[in-house]
């Protein structure tokens, strides 16, 4: 027998990335609407909080020959969606391995599959042949993306008509934090993967040392884990900004880290929705990005709750790193409408979004 309350929520994990955080929120949602909620994921990391069950294949065959272990997870999923009589799917995964994917379809089969995409690299979810593309999301119930602008490159490029854009929720604080032990009082923050190819990190340190708040003793705090952690510690020390740049470990808890912070900054190549704009926002904390696609233009209003500077333009970006630390009109305006510019944000909007979208026929 079908049932129809079941969803299940496929991720590469529940921690470290905005993906995988949204694979937490989304869970969080539809438990609220009442729906049951079945954490599918590939990879054993799990640091946010979730409800529902959780399948966690990383752990389950952590101990299989690696040859074997991909095709053992995707019969264990299989098995598991019929066993739970589950028919709704909501595969949240980054997607660039077309066999792979093959193979993902036919575990699914003629279930309803929502497919997300939340990057502007459309490399990581849909393939660069349209006749594959169509062959597999073609019949998904829906290609669900977190940024307009992604959806409407996707409907140019590819010609898919089972389309929709929901941006991603965000958790408003409820209670301020007191400064972490150990960190300067008055700081830029940065924090997200450790990976320069995505990140563009560097662009953010040759701006920290080109602008004036070393002299105004304003520090850069880089929050977070990645491949590219010895690279950019190596850069900081080359600079010699080892007094002023610190690199802190990834934190279950960010928000002390974000309330406490003068600005949020992002300087990414490509984003989809990030994540770490609209967090800042809803603790009140301005925020400075690039204009990269695709995302921070449909969350900054320039002047208003943040900046939006020229991408790959150091220059402009100390500019803007001084301009947030000076003005105190403008620094004082964008914070104080930094939460009500997220508003339309909020768990319970975005899950009745969620809750239309699955009640379509």
């Amino acid at each position: 027998m079908k049932n129809n309350n079941a969803i299940a929520i496929v991720s590469a994990s529940l921690g470290l990335g905005g993906a995988e955080r949204f694979a937490s929120l989304l869970g969080l949602m539809l438990t609220s609407l009442g729906y049951e909620v079945h954490h599918i994921i590939i990879m054993d990391i799990v640091d946010y909080e979730y409800k529902g069950k959780l399948i966690n294949l990383g752990k389950l065959f952590e101990n299989e020959n690696f040859l074997f272990r991909g095709s053992k997870k995707g019969f264990y999923i299989s098995n598991y969606l019929k066993k739970n009589s589950i028919e709704t799917i909501i595969d949240i995964r980054s997607r660039p391995i077309l066999s792979r994917e093959i193979f993902t379809k036919w575990i699914y089969g003629n279930r309803k599959t929502y497919f997300m995409i939340h990057s502007s690299n459309l490399e990581m979810y849909l393939p660069k042949s349209i006749f594959w593309a169509k062959y597999l999301y073609g019949n998904a119930a829906k290609l669900v993306f977190v940024s307009k602008e992604i959806e409407e490159k996707v409907k140019a490029n590819y010609g898919f008509a089972n389309t929709k854009t929901i941006y991603n929720p965000v958790v408003f604080p409820e209670i301020q934090f007191e400064k972490p032990i150990g960190i300067p009082d008055n700081y830029f923050l940065f924090f997200g993967r450790l990976e320069d190819k995505i990140k563009n990190l560097s662009l953010l340190i040759k701006a920290y040392e080109i602008s004036k708040l070393q002299e105004k003793n304003i520090y850069l705090l880089i929050l977070g884990e990645g491949s590219d952690k010895e690279l950019l510690l190596n850069t900081i020390n080359s600079k010699n900004l080892t007094d002023f740049v610190h690199i802190i470990p990834f934190q279950k808890n960010i928000l002390p880290y974000i309330q406490q912070a003068r600005c949020v900054v992002l300087t990414s190549r490509f984003e989809g929705f990030p994540m770490s704009l609209v967090e800042s926002l809803a603790a009140g904390t301005p925020v400075i990005a690039v204009d990269c696609e695709t995302g921070p233009r449909e969350i900054i209003i320039n002047n208003y709750n943040g900046l939006l500077v020229e991408n790959h333009n150091p220059k402009a970006l100390a500019e803007a790193m001084n301009t947030m630390a000076t003005d105190e009109n403008l620094y004082q305006r964008c914070k104080n409408n930094a939460k009500k510019s997220v508003e339309h944000l909020s768990l319970e909007n975005i899950a009745q979004q969620w809750k239309q979208l699955l009640e379509e026929q």
